[in-house]
């Protein structure tokens, strides 16, 4: 499997099959809330250099990706935090170290970034926090969400 750096631009078409799979599995409120990504806004933090998509391929096919948003700490001005927007290897491929090798290759492509903290959130329901205990991360908030619709 190898794994780099990607443009949104580069990877749009073959990413959505990805992203409806990882939403069929993952999500938990399809009825109501529809998968529907803001490409321009991927777009524009791209622009911006505060956007990086690690992928995953197998013999040239998109089989993951790892997503994340970069920005300034506003509590912490000397520190530059990366914060996972999404990230999903296809069942297929989650054998062996698949997924860690993806998280140390997004770690690499971070630190030369610049960034000094990384965040990766975990559904409580498709609970992959093992895979990050063993990489050394620990458990620091819990994310309540409620529906005002």
């Amino acid at each position: 499997m190898d794994f780099q750096v990607e443009s949104v631009c580069d990877i749009l078409n073959e990413v959505t099959p990805l992203l409806i799979e990882h939403w069929e599995q993952i999500a938990l409120e399809k009825d109501t809330i529809p998968l529907a990504p803001v490409w321009d806004g991927y777009r524009d933090l791209e622009a911006a250099d505060a956007l990086r998509i690690i992928t995953a391929r197998e013999d040239g096919e998109l089989v993951g990706y790892a997503i994340y948003i970069i920005g300034p700490s506003l509590h912490y001005a000397d520190q530059r935090f990366a914060d996972a927007d999404v990230f999903w290897l296809a069942p297929e491929h989650r054998k062996g170290m698949a997924g860690m090798r993806l998280f140390r290759h997004a770690e690499k492509v971070l630190k030369e970034a610049g960034v000094t903290r990384v965040f990766n959130k975990v559904k409580l329901h498709f609970d992959v926090g093992k895979v990050f205990e063993r990489m050394g991360y620990k458990a620091v908030e819990r994310v309540y969400a409620k529906g005002l619709v």
